[in-house]
């Protein structure tokens, strides 16, 4: 399956059921409805976006823009729907949206054991810079920091 039939746009209030739905897939300590409510609603700081294959969410990412970084909350993508780039997709909306609010770099904590999702991390220019021991309280693995400097690519042109 291509991208070219996927949709991204903002996550609104309406779309928490179905990002759910892909939380509950991608996570075994899901967010519950009351901290998405929160994010989009509550947090000035909070950028959500979601990917849409016709009507359904296949998949969310969130950012908070803090002064001029832009850390990576979560991204999720339904696992019948991976390895065909939208993971990809929703990380080049939220560093679009976080650069236009004014963020030069990107950071995130990825599981140590999560591979894949390394893997697509480097791929967009994220580094390792260190390691949060325990960072995962089901299970209390630690956590890979990635750091991404956003370069000239992002801030003239607004890749």
């Amino acid at each position: 399956m291509a991208e070219a039939n996927v949709e991204y746009r903002l996550m609104t209030v309406d779309d928490i059921p179905l990002v759910q739905l892909v939380e509950r897939k991608c996570f075994t300590t899901p967010w519950s409805r009351s901290i998405f409510v929160s994010e989009l609603t509550r947090n000035d700081n909070a950028i959500y976006a979601v990917a849409l294959v016709g009507e359904r969410i296949v998949g969310y990412a969130g950012v908070w823009i803090i002064l001029d970084e832009g850390h990576i909350t979560n991204i999720g993508v339904d696992p019948s729907f991976q390895r065909q780039g939208i993971g990809q997709g929703l990380m080049d909306m939220i560093t679009k949206l976080a650069v236009e609010r004014g963020a030069v770099a990107m950071t995130l904590e990825v599981r140590v054991s999560n591979f894949s999702a390394q893997a697509l991390y480097t791929k967009l220019g994220f580094v390792p810079r260190g390691i949060r021991k325990e960072y995962y309280q089901d299970d209390k693995e630690d956590a890979l920091i990635m750091w991404r400097e956003l370069g000239e690519e992002w801030t003239n042109t607004g890749n």
